[in-house]
């Protein structure tokens, strides 16, 4: 990166959290490390919800994701909105009346402290492990910009997000997060408006759409009834209804977010402006890497956009079948690039069937191509990662977009790396001390000592977080491993919390036995099946509900 990129960079980031501090620095209880004194607006609930769930996986994963596989992947937020109507109307004004610090208080005094401890070591293990992601992504960016050590980077950013989030706690992660997604969305637009104008003279933006649209890059919606479709309309308004349901209504990393409001109307404002806004996001996000896609038909791309672990390949005995290869794939995509350029021109035409055969021909060349590369770097390095989607928008940032920009760009990865990790650990600190700690026997009782003991939680979950990032390269995509990980759980929580609001007189021991026999299904299919990841939410949830029911049936005859 040049100077100015990294004045940019180093300036925004700093402005942002040295706003955030300066805002928080008057905290000095639990009431205001965890709930930020109850004195937030819905423009800040709602662009902070938004930047708890973009993480920089989000701006790296999403457009690989866009790239490999097409706009179909918007089709996981269609139950979103729908969701964000049921929390604002039925688990809001619950939490509030409550005034609970974490949602599984509320399991306590529905059922009983049991369950409250599974409903908190459920959340506790899935959003460790999906902090340590959210870490990794960021950190890819810096060791292929600067060449530090991939280890050591993640260390680093570790370190860094730990003190930063230790230091306010949740109002200091709202505040923060309402500059870091303003300068998010800035940067993707800006992004957007690159790729347009980085098309070939003769590529019109809707030209672009219409090459991606023959190449199948430009599906959107599936109506087709397949369960083992992860993307379809079908799984998005259902497990993608019930994975945000739980998400957005269980989880305490975006939980503590809307409890932070000034009042159950901020709160719900905040969740709907989420419901609006997510899917546009999302879709111009997607519709970024589908315009990369398309530009990287006409330019010449890498044969594999990981470049460190190609460099490695060149250091061993397969460098000259790695040179061949590359030989045969700038051949590929001279054809894919005329057959492209040959269908562009004859889209208003007769020819443009069969210029559009032709080019899918030369596409599904190339991509062959492409696969030999990818099986290469695997029979040359054993352990490198051969899934390189997370690699293709920032390997066309770095050379393709102007100096200054590219310091913007990283600053908004970055920016979700730090937002979404620092709601991740300030969520795990939270619910480990008021849902664990403080009911233990020994726990000292008093505000400084809970405020001493969720820092050091805090501390401990950034640890977990950071070990857990060393493996995060076994994923083949970060944006889907983080969903996979949460769908293998929410299901069940949300089942729990289903039973908990519309099932009264379901007692403790039925939904604790249910919620047991649920998370083992779900785990089962997981290892055992080729079921859509989102469809374990609905099957979690239901066989919740499911049992629960005719075994508080049971279990009150026997005891009748």
């Amino acid at each position: 990166m040049s100077g100015l990129d990294w004045f940019v960079l180093v300036g925004t980031i700093s402005f942002i959290v040295g706003y955030g501090a300066w805002k928080t620095r008057d905290v000095s209880d639990m009431e205001g490390y965890f709930r930020g004194g109850n004195s937030l607006r819905w423009p800040t609930i709602g662009l902070s919800i938004m930047a708890t769930q973009a993480s920089a996986i989000t701006f790296l994963s999403t457009p690989g994701q866009a790239f490999e596989d097409g706009m179909r992947f918007v089709q996981f937020y269609f139950g979103l909105p729908l969701a964000m109507i049921v929390i604002s109307a039925v688990f809001v004004p619950i939490y509030y009346r409550l005034k609970v610090y974490t949602a599984y208080e509320y399991l306590e005094h529905r059922f009983d402290g049991r369950v409250r401890t599974l409903g908190a070591i459920l959340f506790l293990v899935q959003r460790g492990l999906a902090a340590g992601i959210t870490i990794y992504a960021p950190a890819i960016i810096l060791s292929a910009i600067l060449g530090w050590q991939l280890n050591a980077t993640i260390l680093g950013i570790g370190l860094v997000v730990i003190a930063y989030t230790v230091s306010g706690g949740t109002r200091a992660v709202s505040q923060t997060q309402k500059g870091q997604m303003i300068v998010m969305m800035s940067g993707m637009v800006i992004a957007a408006i690159i790729v347009v104008l980085r098309l070939p003279d003769d590529v019109s933006l809707a030209s672009a759409l219409r090459v991606a649209g023959a190449l199948d890059r430009m599906n959107v919606v599936s109506f087709e009834l397949d369960p083992d479709s992860r993307y379809t309309f079908w799984s998005g308004i259902t497990g993608g209804f019930f994975l945000a349901l739980s998400y957005f209504g269980t989880d305490q990393s975006q939980v503590q977010r809307y409890l932070s409001g000034r009042s159950v109307t901020e709160s719900r404002l905040g969740l709907l402006f989420n419901g609006m806004f997510k899917i546009p996001m999302q879709f111009l996000i997607l519709l970024i890497g589908v315009l990369v896609y398309v530009f990287y038909l006409f330019t010449p791309p890498p044969i594999f956009f990981n470049q460190p672990a190609l460099a490695r390949v060149e250091q061993t005995a397969h460098a000259a079948e790695l040179d061949e290869l590359r030989g045969r794939y700038r051949n590929a995509h001279e054809r894919q690039s005329n057959a492209a350029r040959a269908y562009v021109a004859a889209l208003e035409t007769s020819e443009a069937a069969p210029a559009r055969d032709q080019l899918r021909g030369a596409a599904e060349d190339a991509a062959q191509l492409r696969a030999e590369a990818k099986d290469l770097v695997a029979r040359a390095i054993p352990d490198a990662e051969t899934r390189d989607a997370d690699y293709v928008f920032l390997t066309f940032v770095l050379q393709f977009v102007p100096s200054g920009i590219v310091g913007l760009l990283i600053a908004v990865i970055l920016c979700a790396a730090m937002s979404s990790t620092a709601s991740e650990l300030a969520a795990l600190g939270a619910t480990t001390t008021v849902d664990l700690y403080k009911r233990l026997p020994f726990a000292t009782a008093s505000p400084s000592a809970d405020l001493v003991a969720s820092k050091l939680f805090t501390v401990l979950w950034g640890a977990v977080a950071i070990a857990f990032a060393s493996f995060a390269s076994l994923f083949d995509n970060l944006i889907e491993a983080v969903n996979i990980l949460g769908s293998i759980f929410y299901g069940t929580v949300l089942g729990i919390f289903l039973v908990a609001f519309f099932l009264k007189k379901v007692s403790a021991t039925p939904v604790l036995i249910a919620a047991v026999v649920a998370q083992s299904v779900v785990v089962w299919s997981f290892f055992a099946t080729d079921l859509g990841f989102l469809w374990f939410n609905v099957i979690g949830s239901a066989i919740v509900v499911a049992v629960a029911w005719p075994l508080e049936r049971v279990i009150g005859e026997s005891r009748g």
